[in-house]
């Protein structure tokens, strides 16, 4: 449980109700307290508490506090039905028991981003602040650092940054992020999830656990995570590049939370509107849990982009040669495309994912791209599509090597080269990394 920044009504000022208090105030969290009793042990611990940063809640003021507050901990001496209670529960605030407020104390925060693309670049933005900010911070999860190589590092004073893809919520059950992103949806992993259904619903359970007390970022702009809001019980924060929402939103070229400017978009060391959504769920993510915007601001201003995501690789007689391989979906090669600022050579290609390619080529057509090379086991699938769309600006070659080297061939000076597949590696490759690190060492000459 992150207490810090949440509220907390404390029913009873019993031993239990005593230490959650202290424990509230120590982590820099608002507390409130409600006692009936009048007792002389009683009063010692309302004005100790109080004292400390508390305060006391009386039963004319009750009805106005419990709308401000995130969780009630009840005391083991009041009862469930307890008046206050009921009225917190019609507020749909969290109430809890000492015990298990007592247990949650002793996880580490977790901060979880899922969606179909920028889910590695967001969590190193995140990750980024949180350092920079002076938190200590361990990024895990689908980055490639398993949670449970990091267990004899992680504090209860920790925060959590995981990535979490939808193979790792296949298989969770009480997993329970105390903030979840989700940051877009798209078709992907469609050769194992079968459905488009399937794959939305397996995006849902990264909020399925969370609480009344607990918060769940959104993407206004994107249809089937907008309609994520009914099924969430989280409080749910909005991101959007579109219009002004609560949460956090772009405006005239500035990035702002809950009306707050917090830095411009041009300051941005990463370009794209991909990644102005990217940081504006990080923002978000790092104003939840207590970070200075100068913290935000130095971080994004320095933040170098993910590896084999839009990699700038080299500039060789006037070619720039980029590297996409992360790229393993549709809807993450149409995104570099939008990146691109000259005329550009697109490899595609590798194993399938159960997607088809009319709405990529349809993108192209109107693109800055010049020209394909189609490679790998998804090529004839791909030609069939783009051959469909009216597209015919392409070459086909089944080795990867070739590919590149074709590509260059064809990109003229002042021109670009873009590996972005649009699909997996695993038809030569062992992971998208090593496709990535191929695609450089073709580029460099080191090959």
């Amino acid at each position: 449980m992150f207490v810090k920044e949440q509220k907390f009504l404390v029913l009873g000022v019993s031993k239990s109700g005593y230490a959650v208090a202290k424990k509230v105030l120590e982590k820099g969290g608002a507390c409130y307290l409600y006692e009936q009793l009048n007792n002389s042990a009683i009063q010692e611990r309302l004005e100790e508490l109080t004292k400390l940063g508390a305060t006391k809640v009386s039963d004319e003021d009750v009805d106005k506090i419990i709308v401000q507050i995130d969780v009630v901990v009840i005391s083991p001496g009041v009862p469930i039905n307890h008046a206050v209670a009921v009225m917190a529960k019609r507020k749909g605030k969290r109430i809890i028991s000492e015990l298990e407020f007592g247990f949650e104390c002793l996880k580490p925060t977790i901060l979880a981003v899922t969606g179909t693309n920028g889910k590695t670049t967001t969590c190193y933005m995140i990750d980024s602040i949180l350092r920079e900010s002076g938190v200590p911070v361990q990024l895990v999860g689908n980055v490639g650092t398993p949670v449970t190589s990091k267990i004899e590092e992680i504090t209860n004073e920790s925060i959590c940054v995981a990535e979490v893809s939808s193979f790792q919520l296949e298989s969770s059950v009480n997993f329970h992020p105390h903030v979840s992103c989700v940051l877009n949806v798209a078709p992907d992993h469609l050769e194992r999830h079968y459905t488009m259904d399937n794959y939305v619903y397996l995006k849902k359970r990264i909020f399925k656990n969370q609480r009344e007390s607990e918060y769940c970022i959104l993407n206004f702009d994107d249809f089937t995570v907008k309609g994520f809001y009914d099924e969430c019980r989280a409080k749910v924060i909005w991101v959007s590049c579109k219009e002004k929402v609560d949460g956090a939103y772009l405006l005239d070229g500035v990035l702002y939370y809950k009306d707050q400017p917090i830095i411009e978009q041009n300051d941005l060391s990463l370009s794209g509107i991909h990644n102005v959504y990217n940081a504006l769920f990080a923002i978000a993510c790092c104003k939840l849990v207590g970070v200075q915007n100068s913290s935000i601001i130095t971080a994004l201003k320095n933040l170098k982009g993910a590896k084999h995501r839009i990699e700038f690789v080299e500039s060789i007689d006037g070619i720039e040669y980029f590297d996409d391989s992360k790229a393993t979906n549709v809807a993450s090669t149409i995104t570099a495309i939008d990146s691109m600022t000259k005329p550009t050579v697109l490899i595609l290609g590798g194993s399938e994912k159960g997607e088809r390619y009319q709405e990529l080529f349809k993108k192209i057509k109107d693109s800055i791209i010049k020209h394909v090379v189609l490679t790998g086991a998804s090529r004839y699938a791909m030609l069939d599509d783009a051959g469909k769309v009216d597209y015919s600006e392409i070459t086909v070659t089944p080795d990867f090597n070739h590919a590149v080297n074709i590509a260059t061939m064809i990109a003229n000076d002042g021109e670009c080269v873009l590996l972005s597949p649009a699909c997996a590696s695993f038809d030569c490759f062992k992971n998208y990394e090593e496709r990535g690190e191929r695609f450089c060492q073709i580029v460099r000459g080191e090959l």
